[in-house]
Formats: structure tokens, sequence, C-alpha cells
């Protein structure tokens, strides 16, 4: 065998490959040979040290494992889309989303990380679908939620990462990940990115503010309900709701909309099981909040205390619309609701119902003792006129008790 050496430096390396290239055609065991594959295990060793590899070219992977099982084109469209994206990606025209390397990864068996070209990809992650540039993270700065981000592009994943950690992790994120549905109280116009973050950014200032009471499951009944409906007599009356649920270990949270969410309220849980109601005051009425809070506290007493993995969604200005579906665990959180704000037997009795007037509005509101608004917002929502008894549904009104602006 030829003297050997080390292969130290890129001289003694192209060197190797020389006379690697000149032994191609040795006979196997023999002396040649022999020298043959110490020089191939030297050159692997110094290139697994000196020269990055890199990643292979996906669409020569694509291609590549095309050609060994026969398949054409026209038959990457169920992975892929559409006969126009294989196309541009066989052409290199159209990047490959994660949902197609899933797909491709697990019915043709190329590595994820050589579609992606990233170390590690793990397509368990139950957040490698989302795309993380479709954030509204310019909107969600401009209501002092996280930095201004505009002159930091690409950083969209950590900050909605980093947001996800104060919300309490991605066990406690997964419940708020929007899927549309035929049978939620979710407007169809929703932005799913702007509502994740939405429902994150709630779970992440309750999670940092939470109650020092543990709550217990039970706790949300009819009763606390119509307790909590009778706080509207106090013109403090929204305040007071927050402190009385805190002492339940229930977070009430109050956070501006984003563009495109379409919310009215959600109920959500933390890690540790606490109920987390979020309510965006969109519509800043007096009659308004009362309805959301109680709605969502009823989902939280009629269904999440069964279900901890459940989240409810809600767009109320969905009620009552004609020719959709809906999850009767609405109309349940409604009944809810309704019951304690007004109960059905005295809305029934009471002469508010066919003459609406100012004095009637006023003698039911005493009688049951909460805020006018609430009479008012009854009779305004069942005879489907806004315009009736507009001076007592406090505009406005709600938002100034939290400290936030008009």
């Amino acid at each position: 065998m030829a003297n050997i050496k080390p292969i130290r430096s890129a001289t003694d390396h192209d060197a190797a490959l020389a006379r690697i290239f000149e032994l191609m055609d040795t006979e196997p065991d023999s002396q040649k040979g022999d020298e043959l594959d110490v020089l191939v295990d030297l050159v692997e060793l110094y290139e697994s040290k000196h020269v990055p590899m890199g990643y292979p070219n996906p669409i020569a992977a694509i291609e590549f494992r095309m050609d060994q099982a026969g398949l054409r084109p026209r038959d990457l469209i169920s992975f892929i889309g559409s006969r126009s994206k294989v196309s541009e990606i066989l052409s290199g025209k159209r990047a490959i989303t994660m949902p197609m390397a899933r797909a491709l990864h697990e019915h043709l068996g190329i590595p994820a990380d050589v579609l992606l070209r990233e170390p590690d990809v793990n397509f368990n992650d139950q957040l490698a679908d989302i795309e993380w540039d479709r954030f509204p993270v310019n909107s969600m700065a401009k209501l002092g939620w996280i930095p201004d981000a505009s002159g930091l592009p690409g950083c969209a994943e950590q900050i909605m990462r980093d947001l996800i950690n104060r919300a309490g992790g991605l066990d406690v994120a997964r419940a708020a990940l929007y899927r549309k549905s035929d049978h939620v109280r979710a407007n169809a116009k929703t932005d799913a990115y702007a509502l994740k973050a939405w429902c994150w950014q709630v779970l992440a200032r309750a999670n940092e503010e939470r109650p020092t009471a543990h709550y217990k499951r039970g706790t949300v009944t009819l009763g606390l309900l119509r307790k909590v409906a009778r706080l509207s007599w106090s013109e403090d009356g929204p305040r007071l709701a927050k402190e009385l649920l805190a002492k339940d270990g229930i977070s009430l949270v109050i956070e501006r909309h984003l563009p495109k969410t379409y919310l009215d309220g959600v109920a959500l849980r933390l890690g540790d099981g606490r109920p987390v109601i979020g309510l965006t005051l969109r519509y800043d009425r007096i009659d308004k909040f009362w309805f959301c809070l109680l709605h969502e506290l009823a989902h939280v007493g009629r269904h999440m205390d069964n279900d901890r993995g459940e989240a409810f969604v809600d767009d109320h200005t969905l009620r009552k619309l004609g020719g959709r579906r809906e999850d009767p665990r609405e109309t349940q959180a409604d009944e809810w609701a309704e019951e304690a704000l007004v109960p059905r037997t005295v809305w029934e009795a009471s002469a508010v119902r066919d003459r609406p007037t100012t004095m009637a509005v006023m003698n039911l509101a005493n009688a049951l003792q909460v805020h006018p608004a609430i009479v008012a917002g009854k009779v305004r929502y069942e005879r489907q006129n806004y315009r009736l008894l507009s001076q007592f549904v406090g505009t406005g009104e709600v938002r100034r008790q939290f400290g936030m602006g008009p």
C-alpha cells in the first residue's frame, strides 16, 4: 500500500480526491483497493469536520423520489394542492409551505429538513402549520401589547412564541387555536390569526395578573350570575364584577379588539384550570357589557366545568341570525344570561313589553335592582329596534371604568 498520510489541509484534501479518482476502477481486495478504502475514510473524516455540506436541493429531492416511484407531476397534486402549484414548486417559482412539506414527507418519505432546509424540523410541533407572518404584529404594537416591530422584519414568530409563553405555554394556547365551524358563534369573516393573537393576549394578561383565589368547579351557577347582575345597580358595577369574580378565582380581562376579529367575548382557561373571561367592549354600552359577561360566565358553568379543553368565542351580532345553524350551547348560555338579568316570568308579566315607556323601564329596573340599561337593552333586542330608549344604554361608560380611552 502506498504511504498514506493524514489529511490536514485543503491541499491534502485535493490530493486525496485526485488519488481516489485514479483508483476508482481498482479491483476490491487488492493492495490498491485497500488504499482506496482508506483514502475514502480519511476524506469523509476531513469533510465532516471542515466542509459544510448544507442541505440537498428540495426540488432535486422531490424529483429523485418521483423517479424512484415512477410518479408524474400530476401525481403530486394531492400533496401540493393544484396543477399550477405543482408546476411552480418544481420550477422553483413557489416556496414549499409547511403543509406541503408535511404531505410530501408523509407520503413520499422525503426528510422534513431537506424539504424545508431547516435542522431538526418536527412535524409533531402543534404550531408547525402556522404562518407566523400573518399575525397582525403592527396592530398589536399599536395597542401596546408588544414593542414596535415595524423595523424588525421576520420577527413575528419570536414575538408570537413569546406571547404564547406568557399565556402559559403551548398546552394553554392550544385551546385558543381557532378552527372554523358552522356551529360556533364566530363570524365567517374573522381573521383566524388576529383572533388567535387576541386570545393569547387575554390569556397572557390573565396569567400575569391571576387572582390569588383558586377556582372550584361548580362555582358558576345561575345564582352566581344573578348576584353578578345585581352589581349593575351600582355606578361602579363593572369594576365590582371584576373584583367579585376574582374572589372565586375567575379572571376578567378587558382588551380592545384587533381588526377583523368581529369579537365580543371569549371564555378560556389557564393552565391551572382557572376560567378567563375576555371582553372587547367593541360596542361600549352598559347593556352589552352585562349580557356579554354573563353569557361567557354561563359557558363556564354549563359547559367548561365539564370539559376543561373547551373554549368559546362569541360574536353576539350573530344572535337570531336567520338561516344559520348554531351550537345549542350558545342558546343555553343565552338562556342563563337572560334569566339572570331579567327572569322570563317577570318579563312576560311586565308592562314594559307592550309599552316600553321611560317610566316602565325605570319601574322594572327598580323592581329587579338592575341597571335601567339592561331593561332597555332587552326591549331593543326583542323588538330589533335600536333607536328605542337609547338614552338608557350608557354608551362609552364601561371603558371609562376600566381606565380605557374612547
